[in-house]
């Protein structure tokens, strides 16, 4: 599908799929960050990293200009929201409300990375994998930079929730489904799928060593 097309019918789409994941990566960073008692400027940093990690990697492969160095929402939306997420206290946040705000933005970004790297005329097959670098690489720089076992370490369906988010957006796209159902049923399929994975612990078969 053009590139014009996708620009023109899923840009509104796409915005909010860029806010959505931005915000809600940028909250499992600042939680991470108060999760070590960390102060204010410790947890914008952790918002910040979480939210832009994947993207920044995502336009630099794509060619892109870097999103967060030519527009300073991004900045901007992690510090309000990292300052917002700062100030109220642990004890109102669900105990695993990290984990379903990071399968919120995973999805997100996997449809919206993939989306972002078509539009910039990347192949199909790239274009799901920069989807994915979009989805998981701010999680995994934000439990490295906190000390934690990286996500990808653990027995879940998490890569996989991605490849499916961004796999059912460009297969869909290519398909010529109308927008905005392959950005709708790719993030809720990612999610549902994430979301599955949390509640009931799948994971795939590992290595039988």
């Amino acid at each position: 599908m053009h590139a014009d097309f996708l620009t023109e019918a899923m840009e509104p789409l796409l915005r909010w799929l860029n806010v959505t994941g931005l915000a809600v990566f940028a909250v499992s960073g600042a939680l991470a960050a108060a999760r070590k008692r960390l102060d204010l400027i410790g947890a914008c940093f952790f918002a910040v990293i979480t939210a832009t990690g994947g993207g920044t990697l995502r336009d630099l492969l794509i060619g892109a200009p870097v999103f967060w160095m030519t527009d300073a929402v991004p900045v901007i939306i992690c510090i309000v929201v990292a300052t917002v997420s700062w100030v109220v206290p642990l004890r109102f946040w669900p105990g695993r409300a990290l984990e379903w705000l990071d399968a919120a933005g995973l999805a997100a970004y996997a449809v919206y990375g993939a989306a972002k790297a078509l539009q910039y005329g990347i192949t199909p097959i790239s274009a799901a994998a920069m989807g994915i670098v979009t989805a998981c690489l701010g999680g995994v720089i934000r439990d490295i930079v906190a000390g934690v076992p990286s996500i990808l370490l653990r027995h879940e369906l998490y890569v996989s929730a991605a490849l499916v988010a961004a796999g059912l957006f460009v297969g869909l796209t290519g398909a010529n489904v109308p927008a905005p159902w392959p950005m709708v049923i790719g993030a809720v399929t990612g999610f549902a799928l994430r979301g599955a994975a949390l509640h009931w612990n799948l994971s795939l078969p590992p290595h039988p060593g």
